[in-house]
């Protein structure tokens, strides 16, 4: 059965869902949901180069593949039939991607499929950047989170019930909130099936499966989107003729035990009955806090800084929500500045003590700011605090002057 629910994030796409089945009285319902940036380091490259939307775009060149900025105020890019050398493709956009042309490919042959595509150098700074932007929005209103990589998190939402599936469609709206990206969701009772239907109606979707789903969703699949088994697995099990999950679940445990031995078979006949009992592991502790947001024009200093110092203060706002959310305080506070040229400035200062309240936090960011020179217009603003602590001691400050951003 599926219904159609909007997004509120971006309303660009329908969402499909599976409506699960009602668990039983004695029968809690886990709730796993794997999200999975779209295109992730193409996404970001768009968002620098937006006159590239809808064209064939692919990641992985070098320094001479920088872009050339104009008399005009135009672009030069490079294409993929000039490219000479050994380098292979890092991502490529969707568009990109109906040529052919995926990640691991040589860019050589992946030019003789797509002559016409514009190649890009990989900025690996930014892709960081966008990936604890969209980490930190999930862990805002989530924090059952397991890094899995820099696109993608399982998120566990068992506790939010029947109402997982409204929080992950507003763990999509707040991705794109935070990064102005999409990402596909799969919801499903475990993380190995999680993480197969997140990759089922991707770009930009929510999918969720029940156990009921398996049979009509998840058999009918290429055994190899099971993670886990790779092409020589895959090879193996194709030449016993098991192309699909559901061959795969019907094969004979003696056969395959022949080709696998007894460990691997018993996870890959668990794996294609979509049992998988792993939790969501939690790791890693928050380092710091921060917010950011990129103008939609690039603001000059003096003539828009009623605008940065709306800006600025509710930045410092969120951050100091966002401590209170965590119950944590912090001593380093730094801003963050992106230029029209994308340049990025950074500044820094330690406080006394541990704070929480956004004034003491906004009067920190008004002197980092002072140490910066202003000479280009302005694309991203952001403020961040680390060097964090247990806030049982918490810095008051009086309250911020009117005129927030420093005048220069």
């Amino acid at each position: 059965m599926h219904s159609i629910l909007p997004n509120p994030g971006k309303p660009t796409r329908r969402e499909v869902f599976l409506t699960p089945s009602a668990p039983t009285p004695t029968e809690a319902r886990r709730w796993i949901a794997h999200l999975d940036m779209d295109a992730f380091f193409a996404s970001v490259e768009l968002l620098k180069y937006p006159e590239l939307r809808g064209e064939a775009v692919v990641i992985g060149g070098g320094r001479l593949q920088q872009p050339v900025l104009q008399m005009d105020g135009t672009r030069q890019f490079a294409r993929m039939r000039d490219y000479v050398g050994r380098g292979v493709v890092t991502t490529s956009t969707y568009a990109a991607r109906a040529f052919g042309v995926f990640s691991a490919m040589g860019i050589m042959k992946a030019a003789k499929l797509a002559p016409d595509s514009i190649l890009l150098p990989a900025d690996f700074e930014a892709y960081r950047e966008y990936s604890a932007r969209f980490k930190q929005a999930v862990a805002h209103l989530c924090p059952i989170i397991q890094n899995v990589g820099i696109d993608e998190i399982y998120v566990d939402l068992t506790e939010h019930g029947e109402q997982a599936p409204a929080m992950a469609a507003r763990l999509k709206a707040a991705v794109f909130e935070a990064t102005g990206l999409s990402c596909s969701i799969g919801l499903a009772p475990n993380k190995l099936l999680a993480k197969i239907c997140s990759d089922l109606e991707k770009p930009d979707g929510l999918t969720i499966l029940s156990p009921e789903d398996i049979a009509t969703r998840v058999w009918p699949l290429p055994a190899k989107k099971i993670n886990g088994i790779g092409p020589k697995a895959t090879a193996k099990l194709e030449a016993l003729g098991i192309i699909t999950i559901g061959e795969l679940a019907q094969a004979d445990p003696a056969m395959l035990r022949t080709q696998f031995g007894d460990l691997y078979t018993g996870w890959l006949r668990q794996a294609a009955l979509g049992i998988d009992e792993r939790p969501v592991q939690t790791s890693r502790e928050t380092k710091s806090v921060s917010r950011e947001t990129t103008f939609e024009r690039d603001l000059q200093v003096v003539r828009d800084r009623a605008t940065l110092s709306e800006k600025l203060e509710s930045l410092c706002t969120r951050v100091a929500g966002d401590l209170d959310k965590q119950s944590l305080a912090g001593r380093t506070v730094g801003i963050k500045l992106r230029f029209e040229d994308f340049s990025t400035v950074t500044r820094d200062v330690t406080l006394p003590s541990a704070t929480a309240d956004a004034a003491a936090i906004l009067r920190a960011s008004r002197d980092c700011l002072r140490r910066v020179p202003f000479e280009k217009k302005i694309r991203l603003l952001g403020v961040r605090i680390s060097t964090l602590s247990d806030p049982a001691v918490v810095t008051r400050q009086p309250p911020a002057q009117a005129e927030l951003f420093p005048a220069l």
